[in-house]
C-alpha cells in the first residue's frame, strides 16, 4: 500500500501536505482519524480514518478478549461496506462524502470529506446539549429510519448496534441485576422480531453528531449499522444527552417530535400508522437493552439512573405476565 500522503495527494490533485492533526485515537488502539491540511487539488482539507489492527489490544475498560477484537473487525469491514454499498441519505441525514476507500490485509483507509472545512464545526456534550439540538439530531435520525425502512443490510450488522445481545456474552455474564439478566433474551427478541424494520445507525450517541452555526446536523461512525427497530437509535441517542431527571421531563416531547418528523420523511408504502404503534411500544424494550448492556459492562455508568431503571424494570413486568 502506497503512503497515506501519496494516497491523499494523487486523490485529491493537492500540491503538498500542509499540516496534519490528530482528531482522535480509534477506541482499543485500532488506529486514529486525522486531518490533513492541503495546498491546492479539490478541497482544502480531508479527514482520514486510518484502521490498523493492533499487535495487542488494550481496552479502556479492560474487556480484551477475542469476542471483543473481532467484533471490533467486523466493525470496520461493516462501516467499509456501509460507505461502498449503501449509502442511502440525503440532505436532511447528512454524512461525509468518501473519496476514496483502500484496504489491505490489516489495514483500512477511509479517506474522506472533512465536515469542519464544509461548516460543520460544532461538536456537543450533555453539559451544554439543548432541547433544540436533541430535535436536530431526532430529525435527522428520522429521516435516516424512514429511508432506510426495510432495505436489505447485506454487508452489515444483521442486527445493528454495538450493545447488540449476542455479540456481548462477557457482558452478559457479568450482570448484577438477576432479574434484568433473566430477561435479556426475550427483550433481545422483542426488539429482532418487530415487524418494521429499519437500517439504525448503531452508536447514534451525541458526540456522532456535527452541528453547523445554522442548525444543520451531519453524523459520522457507522461501524455498528444495520437492521433494527428505530427506537434502538433514538433511545440510545436521548440517554446520551439528558440525565435521569430530564429525560423524564422530556420523552414524551421528543418522541413526540421523533414520530413527526418520521411521518414527514415517509416514503415508504408500509402504512405509516402500525409503524408507529409499534415502534412506539418498543421504546421502553430499546431502553432496557441498553441498561442491561451497561449493567454487564459498567455497572455504576451515569446512565444506569432511576429514569433507566424504571423503563427496564416496566419491561419486566411486563414480560412477566
Amino acid at each position: 500500500m502506497a503512503s497515506v500522503e501519496e494516497q491523499i495527494l494523487n486523490i485529491s490533485g493537492a500540491k503538498a501536505i500542509t499540516n496534519t492533526q490528530s482528531v482522535q485515537t480509534l477506541w482499543s488502539g485500532y488506529g486514529e482519524i486525522r486531518r490533513y491540511y492541503l495546498k491546492g487539488g479539490k478541497w482544502p482539507s480531508v479527514i482520514v480514518k486510518h484502521i490498523k489492527w493492533p499487535e495487542q489490544v488494550n481496552h479502556p475498560r479492560g474487556w480484551n478478549t477475542n469476542i471483543s477484537h473481532q467484533r471490533k473487525l467486523k466493525s470496520y469491514q461493516v462501516e467499509k461496506n456501509w460507505y461502498q454499498l449503501h449509502q442511502q441519505t440525503n440532505q436532511n441525514c447528512r454524512i461525509p462524502e468518501v473519496y476514496q476507500i483502500i484496504e489491505s490485509d490489516s489495514e483500512i483507509l477511509l479517506i474522506m470529506e472533512d465536515l469542519n472545512a464544509s461548516g460543520f464545526t460544532i461538536r456537543l456534550h450533555p453539559g451544554n446539549v439543548t432541547l433544540d439540538h436533541a430535535r436536530i439530531c431526532l430529525t435527522w435520525l428520522a429521516n435516516f429510519h424512514a429511508i432506510n425502512i426495510g432495505l436489505t443490510s447485506d454487508g452489515l450488522w444483521p442486527i445493528g448496534t454495538y450493545w447488540h445481545l449476542d455479540t456481548r456474552p462477557d457482558e452478559w455474564k457479568e450482570m448484577r441485576n438477576t432479574d434484568l439478566k433473566k430477561s435479556a433474551t426475550a427483550i433481545d427478541q422483542h426488539l429482532n422480531t418487530a415487524k418494521y424494520q429499519t437500517l439504525v445507525h448503531g452508536d447514534a450517541k451525541l458526540a456522532n453528531f456535527c452541528f453547523n452555526k445554522s442548525n444543520g446536523v451531519a453524523a459520522v461512525d457507522f461501524q455498528y449499522i444495520g437492521k433494527g427497530c428505530g427506537m434502538k437509535d433514538v433511545a440510545y441517542f436521548m440517554s446520551s444527552c439528558f440525565e435521569d431527571a430530564a429525560c423524564e421531563h422530556h420523552e414524551t416531547e421528543l418522541l413526540g417530535h421523533y414520530f413527526e418528523q418520521l411521518e414527514m420523511a415517509w416514503v415508504s408504502p408500509i402504512d405509516f400508522q402500525l409503524v408507529k404503534k409499534e415502534w412506539t411500544s418498543l421504546y421502553k424494550y430499546a431502553w432496557a437493552d441498553f441498561y442491561r448492556f451497561l449493567d454487564g459492562w459498567s455497572p455504576g455508568h451515569w446512565k444506569m439512573h432511576g429514569y433507566s431503571q424504571r423503563l427496564a424494570q416496566e419491561v419486566i413486568n411486563e414480560l412477566n405476565q
